[in-house]
């Protein structure tokens, strides 16, 4: 009887053993961030230790501050400062608001609309930027000098008897009221509300306008379903860009209000280099990154987008 030798089975190439990665090289991304890590280190978290520090400090400059946890500064602080507070909110949510209104058109027109003269158009908004802030601000005390073109202009369209009913300017003045001081932190931070919208806005895919077109909506259905929703990255970017500097801000105050329109950034600048009282600086700084902070977190949870530009 023949036995049938079953044939055994082909050789199968085997890969080459992979090196384990050198632990060097592993290593490399955590060397790149630390750079700033280190920056992040010295330059904002020691101070906010250090700040923190003061905040519970007592003493007196002569005499020397001495940490003894005294944390009824911050009540003392927010007590007597609280109308600041308010009106430091009031004023940089009505810049936020006015920015928006004025910064998404021009936002619109930039992304669909410019063309050719886009860049131009780009450039005339951050052109403000090669100037100094301070100059800029000081620019608007000659724009709305009384007597000035503009004043002038308001009081032909009886625009001022509705801001004085409001409470915003006082009679035939504009400087020292609170218009100015929201007109000057309008300007200065709008193109921190148009370059957001405008990075966003480009993003659309116009094939879906197309899509819109085709299914018989009409423009402003359009807008409302299509283009705003997915803008709001950009939206929610512009308006926490606007605010939070425009909340902390005393340039604008100082400089076009008066002593009725001061905000806690003039307040707590008062404090640090007239004053010197520093633990009730530190505190107000304190008060108000915690109020700004609890804000902007609220804000992006109700907002239902967590997609920044």
């Amino acid at each position: 009887m023949a036995t049938v030798t079953e044939a055994p089975p082909p050789l199968t190439p085997t890969a080459p053993e992979k090196k384990p990665p050198r632990k060097r090289g592993r290593l490399v991304p955590y060397w790149l961030l630390l750079p700033g890590i280190l920056w992040l280190v010295v330059f904002f978290a020691l101070p906010m230790i250090y700040q923190a520090s003061t905040s519970v400090q007592t003493g007196s400059l002569e005499e020397g501050y001495k940490v003894t946890w005294h944390f009824a500064t911050y009540w003392d602080a927010l007590s007597d400062y609280y109308p600041q507070f308010l009106r430091s909110v009031l004023y940089a949510g009505s810049a936020t608001i006015l920015c928006l209104v004025l910064g998404y058109p021009l936002a619109y027109l930039i992304a669909f609309r410019a063309g050719r003269w886009r860049n131009l158009i780009m450039i005339l908004v951050i052109a403000p930027f090669f100037t100094s802030f301070l100059i800029r601000t000081l620019a608007w005390k000659t724009i709305l000098a009384d007597g000035g073109p503009v004043v002038g202009a308001l009081n032909t369209l009886h625009v001022l008897d509705v801001t004085s009913w409001l409470g915003m300017t006082e009679g035939d003045r504009v400087l020292a009221t609170p218009l100015a001081v929201v007109c000057g932190l309008t300007y200065n931070f709008l193109p921190f509300m148009i370059l957001p919208l405008y990075t966003s806005l480009e993003r659309i895919d116009p094939r879906l306008h197309e899509a819109a077109h085709d299914l018989y909506a009409k423009p402003i259905t359009t807008f409302r379903k299509v283009t705003f929703p997915l803008s709001m990255p950009g939206v929610v970017s512009g308006t926490l860009l606007t605010f939070i500097p425009a909340a902390g801000d005393y340039v604008n105050a100082d400089l076009l209000g008066s002593t009725d329109t001061r905000m806690v950034g003039n307040v707590i600048q008062t404090q640090f280099l007239r004053i010197l009282d520093y633990p009730t600086a530190a505190a107000l700084s304190f008060i108000l990154m915690a109020a700004i902070l609890v804000m902007v977190t609220v804000y992006i949870r109700r907002s239902g987008t967590e997609d920044l530009v």
